[in-house]
């Protein structure tokens, strides 16, 4: 079973939306527990879940289906999008604004009253089985003007907004994914929180709370902490030297450096 920490009334509002056979956007930073709510939420109502990471190259028959040549000659393969819809599933599409604008307009019949899926290879008229759920999630952070959520795509979602846990959440998720000790988890959150004030690096991410599991695991594996902390934490956000220096500041502050001895 998938192990999730609420931040707030979340499950609530996906399940009413489950029930009601809404389509759902989930909008925040990376790594603050987007996927793992969605395949969290799919186990709480047995559901099947389709995901597909979203990128430029991305076609609408990669989503709906293609015809396959076999050994006994050309075939159908639906695509993930298209199971779902047949099995009633989620259809999970994680960072959907890469996708090409031409794809996403398939979710536009889905995403609304009707939730039909026409496949036009095929000629089929496909009527979403009961359960199925189209959810969809970006980070709008990433935003620009070429790569947007049009808004009339946008105002077909209930939208959830999520964000970084508070630090006792954020300790306890540390805690339970991690197999590590309180004390580090409060190090680590302590150190995460300062790395997302810093306004003036220029980061285009803050700290995940997954860069913070991850960091823990090397320090159980028996890495020096600021190691696994430079490692794990600080230069997965940025390629500059002199800014990979600059936030090793910050874990000196809560580490402590080398030469103390801690």
């Amino acid at each position: 079973m998938t192990f999730y920490q609420p931040i707030g009334n979340e499950i609530e509002l996906f399940r009413a939306a489950a029930d009601n056979g809404l389509p759902v956007l989930i909008k925040g930073p990376t790594g603050c527990g987007k996927t793992r709510f969605v395949r969290y939420m799919a186990e709480q109502l047995g559901r099947p879940v389709y995901t597909v990471a979203c990128h430029d190259d991305l076609t609408a028959a990669d989503l709906v289906g293609r015809h396959l040549i076999g050994p006994d000659g050309t075939y159908w393969q639906d695509g993930p999008l298209t199971r779902a819809v047949r099995e009633g599933g989620i259809c999970y599409l994680d960072e959907v604004v890469e996708a090409r604008k031409d794809t996403t307009v398939v979710l536009h019949p889905l995403a609304d009253d009707r939730r039909e899926l026409p496949i036009e290879r095929t000629g089929e008229l496909l009527t979403a089985a009961p359960g199925f759920m189209l959810v969809v999630s970006y980070n709008p952070g990433y935003q620009s003007l070429l790569k947007g959520m049009k808004p009339s795509t946008r105002q077909r979602f209930v939208s959830l907004r999520f964000d970084y846990p508070a630090a006792e959440a954020e300790q306890a998720i540390v805690i339970e994914e991690a197999g590590c000790d309180r004390e580090l988890a409060v190090q680590l959150v302590s150190l995460a929180t300062a790395l997302r004030n810093l306004k003036d690096h220029d980061l285009e991410e803050a700290a995940s709370t997954r860069l913070l599991i991850h960091t823990a695991l090397m320090i159980r594996a028996g890495l020096p902490p600021l190691d696994a902390v430079r490692a794990g934490m600080i230069e997965p956000l940025s390629d500059d030297e002199a800014t990979v220096s600059a936030l090793m500041e910050v874990g000196y502050a809560v580490f402590g450096r080398p030469e103390d001895g801690r």
